[in-house]
């Protein structure tokens, strides 16, 4: 048994001369997290396998400098927004008023645009300790950040549990109406960072509906049986065992499952297992879907933690979120946050192992 610890150091300067803070949690089993202001995002997660040795499940950087170049920096551990995913064209109306975004993945913006709140540094804090050591990070987005209308208020509360779970609860608030919609992108590879690809991982998502994509990646509208298809994972099966025999999903998956019961409780969206290892992560969440992306832009050219290449499939992301392109989806529940509201969404990440 462990003593529950957070120790913070300095982990690098930006580009623009902005220390950059981070922060290493260890629970009382000896789970040990790394976090860092920039982007709020995680760099590290030790976890046990069955024989208890650790090993670190999420890619990234030994150093700040890959973190800050959006070339080498596919997102690694990063919160996301205003708007997590695709935004068609980058546009959208929001009470009979037009808006675009900046594009930064032309012709359509992506995780909040050109500098989203990934792309930022945060202010953090400790945060309580009742559940495990936690950090809170919070940011002041301001009105027309990146063309989103009103001035946002985030806050992002990281807690490593004394359950061996990776706990994150989001807050939002605005003094405009505006579509926020948070998202957490760790990469995580159940047999070690850097230790091959993750098609042998066994995962099971708890939904029968997809959402259809055009070739351009966006959501067509529809929310379809995901029975029949590649992307049916109802019951345990390997990511990669049908990328070979199915030619939509030959590259891997990048698409959205909208979940069976979205009632805003706290749900088990996925699981995730690692045969060799014994690890299992569980994705639980209170958002109404989970986005599957299988790292197939890696492609072997960015050198991550310890020099580790990065190849095709080297981690996969289980991001709980609402729909992309919610906002111009009228059939998607609404991602709109209105002055006086406040926006919630708490996603857990539970690991174990057998």
């Amino acid at each position: 048994m462990n003593l529950p610890s957070l120790e913070k150091d300095r982990f690098g300067v930006t580009a623009d001369g902005v220390a950059v803070d981070r922060y290493t949690l260890r629970n009382a089993g000896g789970m040990m997290m790394r976090l860092i202001t920039y982007g709020a995002a995680v760099t590290e997660l030790w976890v046990p396998d069955r024989h208890g040795q650790m090993a670190d499940v999420v890619l990234g950087f030994d150093e700040l400098k890959p973190y800050e170049d959006p070339a080498s920096n596919p997102y690694f551990g990063a919160t996301v927004g205003r708007v997590a995913f695709r935004i068609t064209h980058g546009r959208f109306t929001l009470d009979g008023r037009a808006y675009q975004l900046t594009l930064n993945t032309p012709p359509h913006h992506l995780h909040g645009g050109v500098r989203g709140l990934s792309r930022c540094v945060w202010q953090a804090e400790p945060g309580p300790a009742t559940q495990g050591p936690s950090v809170r990070f919070s940011l002041l987005s301001p009105d027309g950040d990146q063309g989103y209308p009103g001035e946002l208020k985030v806050a992002v509360l990281y807690t490593l549990t004394h359950e061996n779970e990776l706990r994150i609860d989001y807050t939002a608030t605005t003094d405009r109406p505006t579509p926020v919609n948070l998202a957490h992108h760790s990469y995580f590879n159940l047999a070690g960072a850097g230790s091959g690809d993750v098609l042998g991982h066994v995962l099971q998502i708890e939904t029968g509906s997809y959402t259809p994509l055009d070739e351009k990646k966006i959501p067509t509208g529809q929310i379809a049986s995901v029975g029949g298809t590649p992307y049916d994972f109802r019951q345990p099966t390997p990511i990669g065992a049908r990328m070979k025999s199915h030619a939509e999903v030959a590259d891997g998956y990048d698409l959205s499952y909208p979940l069976d019961r979205a009632d805003s409780t706290l749900r088990r969206a996925a699981t995730l297992s690692e045969p060799n290892s014994g690890r299992i992560m569980e994705v639980w969440t209170t958002q109404p879907a989970i986005v599957l992306y299988t790292g197939n832009y890696l492609d072997g050219s960015i050198r991550g933690k310890g020099g580790k290449v990065y190849g095709k499939h080297a981690g996969v992301c289980l991001e709980t979120a609402h729909l992309p392109d919610s906002v111009n989806q009228p059939n998607f529940p609404s991602i709109i946050l209105r002055p006086g509201q406040t926006y919630r969404h708490t996603c857990i990440y539970r690991f174990s192992a057998h």
